[in-house]
């Protein structure tokens, strides 16, 4: 007997049928003898709907009253997915986060967990139910509901999945697996059987809708088995798991875009310690992720320039804030239609000349590169927005994705 955790997005639990089929799918793992817990988010559409009810009565909510509202969705689809599983003829208990004591902190709207309280659910697993927990919620020491940010019920079901020992996490979507890119733009990208996870979140961080970034995180950290599947069709999936010699031998396994990215340049800032810690520290004081950064100085010259990239969504905070500060810049200069494109795969930390590969490439298309970031297993460019469907498929072809492991060229 395996203790098992499936998760169910949105989608999956988006009508009364696919609710239903979420049931059967619990109660076919349970009648081959495992032990099932289901992880629900809200029905599709439903937390944009309670943000925008949020946000009708204020813009500037308090966030605490915010995380009691949007965390409403989950509620209705445990409720409705426990009672199908009874209508079935199955036993099913529901719980919300504060009931097992989904312990977090208390930073509403992006809540980190700390521990789970699982005697509860194992009762109820010894007793023969299935158990439906709400994901995306939690609750802190206060007794405050808490959610933990957008996409949060794939961190849920993998944080339950380590806090029970779970055998594995399968994680319900409306794709069948990951893949070598996304097949709308290249339709002849491959589904990964197997992909790493420090693979996985290079994708997840670089733009790959599939999987969340935190469960990924904390799947890699608990050694916890994940498998991705499609809720309404048949299929292996894809597992998440620790490398493996096999996938060193692989240069790139997929190319991830994020066009959600734009670029800012401060211009002749004075070239001396700390400027850079404080114009940065200004993005931070904002809360602006920053991602990529480059500092260039011209020989001779006693000024430097720094590039930075920030989300879209904060490109207009960012520069007024800049703009505000005293940094003894020059000029100031933006560009939010960019993209960044990234080739991964674990196999760059065994071998050399992806980059050789990955530019020549784009440059043979007339590419160009605006910026560069590089780790063991990843190369990241930023280019014009407009070219970057062109790159993903350039550079699919480039490492020939398409093709099986072993008829591809490895050097």
């Amino acid at each position: 007997m395996a203790l098992i955790v499936q998760k169910f997005g949105g989608t999956s639990v988006g009508t009364i049928d696919r609710i239903k089929n979420v049931a059967s799918r619990a109660l076919a793992a349970q009648r081959e003898g495992h032990q099932v817990v289901v992880t629900v988010s809200a029905m599709a559409g439903e937390t944009n709907r309670l943000v925008a009810l949020m946000e009708g009565v204020t813009t500037n909510y308090n966030r605490r009253e915010y995380d009691v509202v949007v965390s409403a969705g989950e509620q209705v689809s445990t409720g409705l997915v426990a009672a199908a599983i009874e209508a079935m003829g199955g036993k099913a208990r529901s719980y919300q986060g504060w009931q097992i004591r989904f312990m977090t902190d208390s930073t509403f709207a992006k809540a980190r967990i700390r521990e789970i309280e699982g005697t509860r659910i194992r009762r109820d697993l010894a007793a023969g139910c299935i158990v439906v927990v709400a994901g995306f919620q939690g609750i802190d020491d206060g007794g405050n509901i808490t959610t933990l940010g957008r996409g949060g019920s794939d961190t849920s079901a993998v944080a339950l999945a380590a806090a029970l020992k779970a055998n594995r996490c399968d994680i319900y979507t409306d794709v069948d697996g990951v893949y070598t890119t996304d097949p709308r733009i290249v339709p002849k990208a491959r589904k990964l059987e197997t992909i790493s996870y420090d693979e996985m979140l290079e994708m997840a961080s670089l733009g790959a809708k599939v999987l969340q970034t935190r469960s990924v995180e904390l799947a890699k950290k608990y050694s916890v088995p994940v498998r991705v599947l499609h809720s309404m069709e048949e299929g292996t999936g894809t597992m998440l798991t620790n490398e493996n010699p096999e996938m060193e031998k692989v240069l790139v396994s997929g190319i991830a875009f994020n066009k959600d990215e734009a670029k800012i340049t401060v211009l002749g800032i004075p070239d001396r310690p700390g400027v850079a810690a404080s114009i940065l520290g200004t993005m931070a004081d904002a809360n602006i992720n920053v991602d990529m950064i480059i500092q260039n100085m011209a020989h001779g010259s006693d000024t430097t320039d720094l590039t930075f990239t920030v989300p879209k969504g904060d490109y207009s905070q960012a520069l007024a804030v800049l703009r505000d500060a005293k940094t003894g810049a020059r000029e100031l200069a933006g560009n939010p239609e960019i993209a960044k494109v990234s080739a991964i795969g674990v196999g760059m930390r065994s071998h050399s000349g992806v980059a050789q590969r990955m530019f020549k490439a784009l440059a043979r298309e007339g590419i160009n590169i605006q910026m560069i970031s590089t780790s063991e297993i990843k190369i990241s460019v930023i280019i014009d927005e407009k070219y970057t469907e062109l790159a993903v498929r350039t550079l699919h072809d480039a490492f020939e994705l398409h093709k099986d492991i072993g008829d591809r060229i490895t050097g």
